[in-house]
């Protein structure tokens, strides 16, 4: 059941945060710079119209031996109940993708500027999309209380938010 494929980065992010953080991305502005030897500049005609993007990326920073495809604590806290691999969103994934819907600013060329991503400077960007309201969530939706609680401060502006 394997499958094995090869991904390239279309670009990087430039700029924003050095380091991960579990709290405060609120108001980190950054680029996400597509690569000039691969892509016109049409390549980004009409995403001056959108609104956000849904961007994917790579952890590039996370050591690969911290994964545990078992149950743990979110952020190890005592008070929330142990989830499994799937069950989170952070950077210990199987495939160490992360997904980040952020606000597009302005398109200049290849370069895309962004705020609200979730990923620091040096990080390979592996898709960009314009978000659809279309495509957001139909019906209902819930999650558990430990979710809302910790992410209480995630977009929160921080004291190093540029």
């Amino acid at each position: 059941m394997t499958e094995v494929f090869t991904v390239e980065a279309l670009g990087y992010v430039v700029g924003g945060r050095t380091e991960p953080s579990d709290d405060y991305w609120g108001g980190t502005r950054a680029v996400i710079r597509l690569d000039g030897d691969r892509f016109p500049p049409e390549a980004t005609k009409g995403l001056e119209a959108f609104s956000h993007l849904d961007v994917i990326f790579r952890f590039h920073l996370t050591d690969p031996t911290d994964l545990n495809f078992g149950a743990r604590r979110p952020r190890d806290n005592p008070q929330w109940p142990e989830v499994g691999v799937f069950g989170h969103r952070n950077m210990r994934r199987v495939n160490w993708l992360g997904s980040s819907r952020c606000r597009l600013l302005k398109v200049d060329g290849l370069d895309l500027h962004v705020e609200d991503l979730d990923a620091v400077d040096g990080t390979p960007i592996l898709e960009v999309k314009p978000w659809f309201e279309e495509f957001g969530p139909r019906g209902d939706t819930h999650q558990p209380a430990w979710t809302t609680e910790m992410l209480h401060d995630y977009f929160a502006p921080g004291p190093t938010t540029p």
